[in-house]
C-alpha cells in the first residue's frame, strides 16, 4: 500500500485511522504504556489496523491491554470534481 499516493488512497475510500494502544510492560506487567499508531485504512473492516495488531501479538513483547481507535474519511470520491475553468482578476 505504500506505493500509492495519499490522494489515491483517499479517492478509493481510505481514511486516516488513529489507534491508541495500551500494553503491559514485559518486565513489569502491572504497568501500562501507551502507543499511538496512524495509517490510512478503510472502514468498517480496518484491514491495515488488524494486520498491525496481529503483527504486535506475534512479534512484539508486551501483551495488549486495549486498543481504541478513531477513523476519519478525509475526502470521498463524490467530493472530488474536476474544474475546467479559471477566473483571473487584474
Amino acid at each position: 500500500m505504500r506505493d500509492r499516493s495519499e490522494m489515491d488512497l483517499m479517492l478509493k475510500g481510505y481514511g486516516l485511522t488513529t489507534a491508541k494502544i495500551l500494553y503491559h510492560f514485559p518486565d513489569h506487567p502491572h504497568l501500562l504504556q501507551s502507543y499511538i499508531w496512524q495509517d490510512y485504512d478503510i472502514a468498517p473492516k480496518f484491514p491495515v489496523l488488524i494486520r498491525f495488531i496481529e503483527f504486535w501479538k506475534t512479534r512484539l513483547d508486551g501483551p495488549l491491554h486495549s486498543v481504541t481507535y478513531t477513523h476519519q474519511t478525509l475526502i470521498a470520491p463524490n467530493e472530488w470534481r474536476k474544474v475546467d475553468g479559471e477566473f483571473v482578476l487584474h
